[in-house]
């Protein structure tokens, strides 16, 4: 029965993501206001699909430009998180050249970084910051890596400086700057019940595992309950520099991971309309 999800699961996966890439690419080639939004409600019908139900704290930053800073566990992260906003990633520059998946993550308008060029680094932080300036919502993880989802590995703050230019003025006329938005993704639970360390690998995608045996295993998995925390947006007038921001928004997201795993946040006890409920923050 297992495999027999996964197979009819994949399939549906298909149709579907065929079938929505012409009204996206239309979208985003005359930069219509549903290249934004889009994405979002197909991410939610993704995570009915793959019976992934998401439980989210907190309110995420949607009517300004906001740089949102995630731990790193799977590819689901990004199923996840685009089904919780509106958001385009900052990834790697070699993911757009995967099959099908670089295809999608160029329609949702992602901003490629050469992490071992660091002649790049500065180009990549005047795209981002220009992406923010017109107000998009960007995720980056700065571990630079994905993890088993038991820990949060050292912050990189190189693509952080975007963050360090003024993007206007409040009324007083002093200096505003984009802000950064601490998000934690925690994967908690599985089949209903709290998810021990055996059955990470199912859903943590990492070290030297390969791409696709990973999908189908998780496809026949079964349900996966996530906890998605956004935390209070901090800024880098308020903190002092790219390097503070980044070393407090690692603790935020760390402090955010151990309460999840440790049942400090409730998942949903099952799936909404969307597969997506809304908890306020604490």
């Amino acid at each position: 029965m297992p495999q027999l999800r996964a197979i009819v699961v994949l399939v549906i996966f298909l149709i579907l993501t065929l079938a929505s890439m012409p009204w996206q690419f239309l979208a985003v080639r005359f930069k219509l206001q549903q290249r934004r939004t889009f994405p979002n409600r197909f991410h939610k019908l993704l995570c009915r699909l793959f019976d992934i139900r998401v439980t989210v704290i907190g309110k995420p930053i949607q009517d300004r430009g906001v740089l949102m800073v995630a731990n790193h566990t799977s590819y689901l992260d990004i199923l996840i998180l685009s089904a919780t906003a509106r958001v385009s990633f900052i990834g790697r520059r070699d993911v757009s050249t995967w099959p099908l998946f670089g295809t999608l993550t160029r329609l949702q308008e992602t901003v490629y970084v050469d992490r071992e060029k660091r002649a790049r680094t500065g180009e990549a932080r005047d795209i981002i910051r220009d992406r923010l300036h017109d107000g998009d919502a960007l995720v980056l993880f700065p571990e630079g890596t994905s993890t088993d989802g038991n820990r949060v590995v050292a912050f990189k703050s190189a693509l952080m400086g975007a963050t360090e230019a003024e993007v206007g003025t409040d009324a007083a006329g002093r200096p505003q700057y984009v802000p950064v938005q601490p998000v934690s993704i925690s994967y908690v639970g599985i089949h209903g019940m709290p998810m021990g360390r055996e059955d990470r690998p199912l859903y943590a995608w990492y070290g030297d595992m390969e791409l696709l045996p990973h999908l189908w295993e998780m496809l026949a998995a079964g349900p996966l309950d996530v906890v998605v925390e956004y935390h209070a947006p901090i800024t880098v007038d308020g903190v002092g520099g790219r390097k503070k921001i980044s070393a407090l928004a690692e603790t935020t997201i760390r402090s955010g991971l151990r309460r999840a795993l440790a049942g400090g946040r409730q998942v949903a006890n099952g799936p909404t309309s969307d597969n997506v409920s809304v908890e306020s923050a604490a």
